[in-house]
């Protein structure tokens, strides 16, 4: 794994506009795939535009960069393939068969991609490059998706959204080292983030409404903060002070100052909405976010929570990636970058 830039803040490299030379000429763009309508939504930041809409296959649940930055995967959940997207060109190339891929990460390393095959109950680590299967984890919960990893690489916590529990996953030796049943009846956890100083997790629980604060070394019982109604989608400022909560249940985003461990602000979308995935614009200004049950994208100016624009697209937009974005390495999703 490549050292951390800074220990005491794990987002150091990804500063505004901080971009690697590998992704440095590629267009800004903002890709949505539309579960419902089997396509991405291509949209230009600069003028809240579609400016193409790419046919993929069944279901496509994520935009996931790769390890490397060179490739953009779409997660065709029940077409069980990965379509590839060049982002330098905008072009999808040939479906990659895989089977299940609800969600995609990265070990720290670079060597594996770890599918989250929900529905199969397994995390399948792959080569990232080929996506040649190594090894097909089985696992004792329902409903694997969403994924961060420890400030050393050296585990990652898992949620399990349809039987409300967290596996702690051993990298290296790709096996499931802790597994717990969050403390609410009907959890359903969702998007996972570590904190800047790497002390503690954040999952999103779109039925308990907020967010659940594990230690992932001790992988104890976590603590409960209460956000919103569907709190769903987690992204870190720029500047690693605050973090965006997603609250799709009721068309909100909640700030949590990580300074002063608690939320601050509560932003409220025009009419309503259903703010569910997304990520931060290279320059940190905007906050993009997909509408998942309202086919349109949110643009969300960070400093004031105004509201930018509101792009319809397809049918269930939901894990949209802003690309390219700053860090040196992606660790998947809708861009973890490090």
């Amino acid at each position: 794994m490549p050292p951390v830039l800074n220990p005491a803040d794990l987002y150091a490299a990804d500063r505004p506009d901080q971009l690697s030379p590998v992704v440095r000429d590629f267009p800004s763009r903002v890709y949505v795939p539309n579960t419902n309508s089997n396509t991405v939504s291509v949209i230009d930041p600069k003028t809240y535009k579609v400016v193409e809409t790419i046919p993929v296959g069944v279901q496509p649940q994520h935009v996931v960069p790769s390890w490397d930055l060179k490739t953009l995967w779409v997660n065709n959940d029940r077409g069980n393939t990965l379509t590839p997207i060049d982002p330098r060109t905008g072009r999808a190339g040939k479906p990659v068969d895989v089977h299940d891929p609800y969600n995609l990460y990265f070990t720290p390393n670079g060597k594996y991609a770890i599918v989250m095959a929900s529905l199969d109950r397994q995390l399948v680590f792959r080569d990232a490059h080929t996506m040649r299967t190594v090894k097909a984890v089985h696992v004792g919960c329902y409903g694997v998706n969403h994924a961060d990893f420890s400030p050393d690489g050296r585990y990652f916590i898992v949620s399990c959204e349809f039987s409300g529990e967290l596996l702690k996953v051993d990298t290296e030796k790709m096996e499931v080292i802790g597994q717990q049943k969050l403390p609410f009846h009907g959890s359903m956890p969702q998007d996972v983030k570590i904190s800047p100083d790497g002390r503690k997790f954040y999952i999103a629980d779109m039925m308990a409404n907020g967010m659940w604060v594990l230690n992932g070394d001790t992988f104890a019982k976590p603590d409960f903060l209460p956000t919103g109604k569907g709190c769903h989608g987690l992204y870190i400022s720029r500047d690693s002070r605050e973090m965006y909560i997603s609250n799709r249940g009721e068309g909100t985003i909640s700030i949590f100052d990580f300074t002063k461990n608690k939320l601050t602000k509560k932003w409220h979308l025009p009419n309503g909405g259903s703010p569910d995935m997304g990520g931060v614009s290279a320059d940190g200004k905007v906050l993009w976010l997909s509408g998942r049950y309202n086919s349109e994208v949110y643009a969300i100016d960070t400093r004031t929570g105004t509201q930018l624009a509101r792009i319809k697209v397809g049918g269930g937009p939901h894990g949209l990636a802003v690309y390219p974005q700053p860090g040196r390495y992606s660790l998947g999703h809708t861009g973890i970058f490090r």
